[in-house]
């Protein structure tokens, strides 16, 4: 039965014309932004995990960033006491050359010997970075190396320590030696003694930094990747294809133009029933 006050047909056209607009609001918006997911509305469940992964990679790319400089200062400890064992090992090739020599000869070589230890001084002052000295104390230094996030959603972070090295404390053993007051084979023995202890601490501090070095540069690899594996995970969350909403939006643009010829049909049932009192 028709009818000029309802008209079942525009009805119907009008709201399949309004679902297929609304589509295609969603499909252009997605196009426009390159994401699926762009807010709470699209979807709760994607957008909780998307914020808090990109949180997460936000978090993994500062920490990141602070042990780069970290790691420079161990870098810098490290260059210092290597050039430390390099000055330690000439110190210990005079005192050697001492052993069999008179008194002017050891009063010459402790001339050298006053030399490397201001050097020795030198070198260790300057092996800081940004004001960050590592090799003047032997306290231990933990660094913050990331964060673990339970099902729960509560977080705790992730530590890494090393020690600090006392390249001082070589030095000063190192300037107290005076061969000219050692005046038989065993002072100048034990002289030697001293330099080669003091030789293999040197060694053992420069082996401690490049050990902390290398595993603040792991760290940094790991954190580099797991960042990157973060945000491809929120891509696959969160982007659009657009490929697939491409084909969608012709789709609905045929839609569209097939919705709106029906609504037109519709609308002119009325006229039709006019023409009968005619």
């Amino acid at each position: 039965m028709s009818s000029i006050l309802t008209n079942n047909a525009a009805t119907s056209a009008l709201s399949a014309l309004r679902s297929i607009n609304s589509n295609l609001d969603q499909t252009q918006n997605r196009i426009s932004s390159g994401l699926k997911v762009s807010s709470g509305k699209d979807n709760a469940a994607f957008f909780s995990i998307s914020e808090t992964l990109k949180s997460d990679s936000g978090i993994f790319n500062s920490i990141n960033d602070s042990l780069t400089l970290t790691k420079n200062s161990i870098s810098t400890a490290r260059l210092g006491a290597e050039t430390v064992v390099d000055l330690v090992n000439q110190f210990a090739e005079r005192v050697a050359f001492a052993q069999g020599g008179s008194a002017s000869v050891r009063a010459s070589v402790q001339d050298e010997l006053d030399e490397l230890a201001a050097r020795i001084d030198t070198t260790i002052s300057q092996s800081t970075f940004n004001g960050e000295d590592l090799v003047n104390s032997s306290s231990a230094v933990t660094v913050v190396t990331g964060i673990t996030r339970t099902s729960a959603g509560s977080v705790s972070t992730t530590t890494i320590t090393f020690d600090q090295q006392d390249l001082g404390a070589i030095q000063s053993a190192l300037a107290a030696i005076d061969l000219t007051t050692s005046s038989t084979t065993a002072l100048l023995a034990t002289d030697l003694g001293t330099v080669t202890t003091q030789l293999s601490a040197a060694t053992d501090s420069a082996t401690s930094l490049g050990i902390a070095e290398k595993s603040i540069e792991t760290q940094q690899t790991f954190l580099t990747e797991l960042s990157d594996r973060l945000d491809s995970s929120v891509g696959a969350i969160v982007d659009a294809n657009l490929e697939k909403e491409a084909a969608r939006l012709q789709s609905l643009q045929v839609q569209q133009q097939l919705a709106s010829q029906s609504l037109s049909i519709a609308n002119q049932a009325p006229q039709n029933i006019l023409s009968l009192f005619r």
